[in-house]
């Protein structure tokens, strides 16, 4: 009997040990396409220039919060919302979402981590509270954040969201994330 019993936790451990191999090389393949593929929009100038506008509106976080609670309560988009989701900053992310096939929805946070634009409404209006923008903003140094795949209804399959700052020169400004179909990148 304890042998039975140890032999099944080796082969458990064994599965865990593969399991998290893989996990690691297929972190790698996302933590590669952010470097690659994704931080290069973090410098375009567009997104830098509507970043800058953003931040010299110099919100408050007394604002940034009451917005957010509205934001949380509205059902569907009403019109405080349409700024963030029409315009050439919105246009620009819709028009990089059209051309790269991962890619389901994209959208650019300010140096507090309230919204700049996006494609897509998000759940709230203030991010600077969660990983994606704490951990790609970086105190204004900037890194590359990942976060775990997860199964999205609407879409089918598993997404996951990179993070990655947005820069201007050598100073982190803001934050963009990206919604990625885990499925889709190669």
């Amino acid at each position: 009997m304890k042998k039975t019993v140890m032999i099944l936790m080796v082969a458990f451990l064994g599965t865990v040990l593969i399991s998290g191999a893989a996990f690691g090389q297929m972190m790698n393949k996302y933590e590669t396409l952010a470097k690659n593929q994704l931080a290069p929009i973090g410098h375009n100038k567009h997104i830098v220039k509507y970043t800058q506008e953003k931040n010299a509106k110099g919100e408050t976080m007394d604002q940034i919060n009451a917005l957010d609670t509205k934001w949380k309560a509205a059902d569907g988009v009403t019109d405080f919302m349409k700024p963030y989701l029409d315009g050439p900053c919105s246009d620009y992310l819709r028009q990089v979402v059209a051309l790269v096939p991962y890619l389901s929805e994209i959208f650019v946070m300010d140096n507090q981590g309230a919204l700049v634009c996006e494609t897509d409404k998000t759940g709230d209006y203030m991010q600077g509270d969660e990983a994606k923008w704490q951990k790609s903003f970086n105190n204004g140094t900037g890194a590359i954040f990942v976060d775990k795949p997860e199964y999205d209804k609407g879409f089918g399959t598993d997404v996951l969201q990179i993070s990655v700052p947005v820069m201007d020169g050598m100073k982190a400004i803001g934050a963009i994330t990206f919604g990625v179909f885990a499925d889709k990148v190669k």
